[in-house]
């Protein structure tokens, strides 16, 4: 992992749209649940810290904007219509380097606190 330093979070809301309890629909799944949610992130904005998703896997899929994804020290642009996986092996942050709100929907299994 790199030493890059990352911005702290700031210009980010997220809105919970929808869950569902995995454990009465999946076998193995108990403590677990299907989430997902709309994350707007303003202009300027960053979506950190640096973060990886090791038992928290996920999709995005960007509905507005531009969202840079910073991983391994690559910055990638991502725009409307895209979307990309979060795996065990995603360690990044994002940003908005645009001028507009950036809107993406995440969908991810979590395990609720």
């Amino acid at each position: 992992m790199s030493n890059e330093e990352v911005p702290e979070t700031k210009g980010v809301s997220v809105k919970l749209l929808a869950t569902v309890d995995l454990g009465p629909e999946i076998e193995g799944m108990e403590g677990r649940q299907l989430r997902m949610r709309m994350v707007t992130i303003e202009p300027g904005g960053v979506f950190g810290p640096m973060h990886d998703h090791k038992d928290r896997p996920g999709t995005v899929y960007i509905l507005q904007g531009t969202i840079t994804d910073h991983r391994n020290g690559v910055a990638t642009e991502y725009g409307p219509g895209v979307g990309w996986p979060e795996d065990k092996n995603t360690t990044h942050w994002l940003e908005n380097r645009g001028g507009i709100p950036a809107v993406e929907i995440s969908v991810d299994i979590v395990k609720p606190q």
